[in-house]
């Protein structure tokens, strides 16, 4: 089946601004509530968030082999699990059914009414149900950089680094949408100069910018994914915000890896963009070198064109954009994350999180977070109202956005911003 949504000079009934990351082209999906406490999965054209349980019960799906109360549920687990040709399917009638030409829905009032929503006047739910989440340490950029600041500067990467890629299993149960806000997390940490810990709120929280993919049912324990066969088992994508602890991380991490300064949250964008919205900013790439396992093998463009940048956002002032960055960056691929996870025969579900690590580029002014961007706080960065930054304080908005545009069409994830709250409990 066609990708007939992408058609890059259709355009909708439903008004979108020219700098709008929601025109027809996109059409994400997520989950809403509305006003009346209604709660629906749905998709999004400019300001306007669309009932796709309401548009499958007035019959536009007709032809479409759904079931009933697909569209009825509170996450986006089951329309996963349908697969590729039903999202694909579905997304397919949706550019149609809002496509300017088509006026059946347009100059039906009464449908129009239960099916279309403002923006504004809806509330935002985390999409899936996550089972599980990964989260993998794919940035060479990065990867060098923290290296260079914690061990010898000569071989920041470890050995295994360019042959695997390497990541975690992380804490689902507080990976939250959009607008939620964070606790300063409490933990024990080593001051510098010090042989004893300390415990009490960290001083070095930090954020990280990344992307994460979202699967389907993929395979059963025991069998692997093909890498060739791994992008058809990927859903789509959202930014990511996966908040870090430093001075927790740097006392914790040995010998198992993260634990405190990692699970205390984890933030992303509400809206689901899918692979099929985003094929048209498929691209190269970095090369490879050494060449991996033939299972991490392939061959064609398996990155994707997409604008990364980060605000931060003092309470009471104007927000400072810190970085930018791109996805394209990343030395491993989703497809290759993906093979690698399963080689083993690990299951993956419908649902699952996998983070791509911190996405840093080459430049100071891309690296993906202030742990880099002050390298370890020795430089601090100056905000719009004049205060300094070294890590994030207590009332500050962290916001990410993330855009592709390729001189037809813009389409991009929204944004992930969360405020970053005191720690007042006490121990």
């Amino acid at each position: 089946m066609i990708i007939t949504a992408n058609d890059p000079k259709r355009k909708s009934w439903l008004e979108v601004a020219p700098d709008c990351d929601f025109p027809i082209q996109n059409l994400p999906f997520g989950v809403f509530i509305t006003k009346e406490d209604v709660i629906t999965i749905g998709t999004r054209i400019g300001k306007f968030a669309i009932d796709m349980n309401a548009l499958h019960q007035l019959g536009y799906f007709e032809g479409i082999d759904l079931t009933d109360d697909l569209f009825m549920q509170d996450t986006l687990n089951d329309f996963i699990s349908a697969g590729k040709k039903t999202w694909r399917a579905v997304r397919n009638r949706l550019a149609d059914i809002f496509d300017a030409n088509n006026t059946t829905l347009r100059d039906t009032i009464s449908h129009r009414d239960v099916i279309i929503f403002n923006i504004s006047d809806i509330e935002m739910q985390l999409p899936v149900l996550i089972g599980d989440y990964t989260d993998f340490y794919s940035s060479k950029e990065h990867a060098t950089n923290v290296g260079m600041m914690f061990r010898d500067p000569a071989n920041a990467l470890l050995p295994n680094w360019l042959h695997i890629p390497v990541g975690y299993h992380g804490r689902s149960s507080t990976i939250v949408p959009s607008g939620v806000p964070v606790r300063r997390p409490l933990g024990q940490t080593l001051p510098k100069g010090e042989t004893q810990p300390v415990f009490g709120p960290s001083k070095r929280v930090d954020f990280e910018l990344e992307t994460a993919f979202i699967t389907t049912d993929a395979n059963v324990m025991g069998e692997n994914i093909p890498i060739a066969e791994a992008e058809e088992h990927i859903f789509g994508m959202v930014l990511l915000n996966d908040w870090s602890a430093r001075d927790i991380q740097t006392w914790e991490y040995v010998p198992l890896g993260p634990f405190l300064a990692k699970n205390f949250a984890s933030s992303i964008s509400p809206w689901i963009v899918t692979m099929d919205a985003l094929e048209p900013y498929r691209t190269a790439s970095p090369q490879q070198d050494p060449k991996p396992f033939l299972y991490l093998q392939q061959d064609g463009d398996h990155a994707f064109d997409i604008n990364l940048e980060v605000h931060i956002k003092p309470e009471n002032s104007d927000a400072t954009r810190v970085t930018v960055s791109n996805f394209k960056y990343l030395y491993w691929t989703m497809s290759q994350q993906l093979a690698h996870h399963t080689i083993n025969g690990c299951r993956i579900n419908s649902g699952d999180l996998m983070g791509s690590g911190t996405i840093s580029g080459k430049a100071p002014e891309s690296f993906g977070s202030l742990l880099e961007l002050t390298w370890a706080g020795q430089n601090p960065i100056t905000m719009k109202d004049g205060s300094k930054r070294t890590f994030i304080e207590d009332n500050d908005t962290v916001i990410m956005r993330g855009y592709c545009q390729n001189g037809q069409v813009r389409i991009g994830f929204g944004e992930v911003s969360s405020q970053l709250l005191a720690n007042t409990l006490s121990i």
